[in-house]
């Protein structure tokens, strides 16, 4: 693809790809448990996501959770402690599955009956970089209206899905489009 860039930060320039600023942002809308699974509190919080009904428990199994049912009674009457793999295992599969669950209101929300939502792209941070290799880039936003390819990447956990479906976006900044493949933030509300 033309404008990919093949050698980024090479002049001190910072920044991240911009699918992965959209995937911080739709995590930050999914509205995760705050409290640490490490802390009882939030390591209940996520077995009882887990374990409320049969299909949390069949998702839950299906994004890696395969303990048996003895174990997570003994793990949310506090007979027995998860170990560190397991709380891993257990955080992986509460965050697998609440993106899964949110991912359609998200979609509703982001797309809004064809209206799409602004976003925000803040360009890189050339802080670092000397005065003759700095670009021009500067503040943009556009207008997304088909969410369908990012949410469900996103959703999936699929990195590269979703950064094909953020760089279609993208390309309709124009003609500089690549400038914006790495960004400081990307930023939109639901």
């Amino acid at each position: 693809m033309p404008e990919r860039n093949l050698e980024f930060g090479k002049y001190g320039a910072r920044g991240l790809k911009g699918h992965e600023a959209v995937a911080r942002q739709l995590d930050d809308l999914a509205g995760y448990i705050a409290t640490p699974v490490t802390m009882r509190r939030g390591l209940l919080a996520r077995l009882h996501y887990l374990t409320r009904s049969d299909h949390a428990r069949t998702a839950a199994r299906a994004a890696g959770l395969t303990v048996t049912d003895r174990t997570l009674r003994a793990w949310l009457e506090g007979r027995r402690s998860p170990s560190r793999k397991n709380l891993e295992k257990v955080e992986q599969a509460y965050r697998s599955v609440r993106r899964e669950n949110v991912a359609r209101y998200l979609l509703a929300r982001l797309n809004r009956e064809g209206r799409g939502t602004r976003v925000e792209i803040h360009p890189i941070n050339q802080s670092q970089v000397s005065r003759p290799h700095q670009r021009a880039v500067e503040f943009r936003h556009l207008n997304v209206r088909r969410w369908d390819r990012i949410v469900a990447a996103w959703a999936a956990g699929n990195d590269r899905e979703l950064d094909e479906a953020w760089l279609d976006q993208v390309i309709d900044l124009g003609s500089q489009w690549g400038q914006y493949e790495y960004v400081t933030n990307v930023g939109f509300a639901a």
